[in-house]
């Protein structure tokens, strides 16, 4: 692979693109461990555009997964602001983030987080019954989204059941299910062994191909950054460097 560096200086691109999708605009975070304040974020600025797939890169520590968490409201901010799709997200109440989230964002875990007891359809049909989609609504959107990522066979599938690949899937699915405007990904491949890997980087590159889903990704997984469309490689809680993959 050949990586083609665009800067060396902290990237400003959420400032350069006012019509990003997503757009920070020195965002800080810190933490107050009780001893000392810790400064996760330190004036981070970043923008991602509609039909992007960017991976966020770094060493341990470096802020990947703050940041992800802060650009998609699971986590407050301490000074700067986050827009999605023009709206800030500091112009919006706990219970207006939670709904926006449920409605316009997708998550995918490294570990899943599907629930045991459910089968592979109720685990991804549930983001829509919690928006107030009817049962049969849901379950119809839900099985149409598991046959798009080839698992429409294993619907009442309990996750026990499934390959750590499978699991994957109906995690991707369940962040599908609501036609979000992103889907973020914390290591998603972070706990499969490298065949199944290569079928999660496939499908995601797919998806963001033929369905122009947009992505922002945290990974250590070079194989996802060889992919995205662009790396932003961060390191102590600031943006350093972007390369396009080539």
């Amino acid at each position: 692979m050949t990586l083609t560096l665009t800067t060396e200086e902290p990237h400003n691109a959420a400032v350069e693109d006012a019509d990003a999708m997503v757009r920070a605009v020195g965002v800080t975070k810190v933490y107050d461990t009780g001893h000392a304040a810790v400064n996760a974020l330190r004036g981070v600025d970043l923008a991602i555009r509609r039909g992007e797939m960017v991976a966020i890169m770094g060493p341990s520590g470096c802020g990947k997964t703050t940041l992800l968490n802060c650009l998609s409201g699971l986590d407050s901010i301490s000074g700067g602001d986050v827009m999605i799709e023009g709206t800030s997200l500091k112009t919006m109440s706990d219970r207006q983030r939670t709904r926006y989230r449920a409605r316009r964002m997708g998550f995918v875990f490294q570990f899943y987080n599907l629930l045991a007891v459910l089968t592979a359809a109720e685990n991804v049909e549930m983001p829509l019954l919690l928006t107030g989609v009817s049962t049969k609504d849901a379950r119809r959107r839900a099985l149409d989204i598991l046959d798009l990522v080839g698992l429409r066979e294993r619907a009442d599938q309990r996750p026990g059941e499934l390959s750590g690949g499978e699991r994957q899937r109906v995690t991707i699915a369940r962040a599908l299910v609501n036609d979000p405007a992103i889907v973020w990904a914390d290591e998603p491949t972070g706990d499969l062994d490298s065949t199944n890997a290569e079928e999660i980087i496939n499908l995601m590159c797919r998806l963001n191909e033929e369905r122009n889903v947009t992505f922002a990704l945290v990974t250590h997984d070079i194989a996802i950054g060889r992919r995205a469309h662009r790396i932003v490689r961060m390191r102590d809680g600031q943006i350093v460097d972007e390369v396009i993959p080539a």
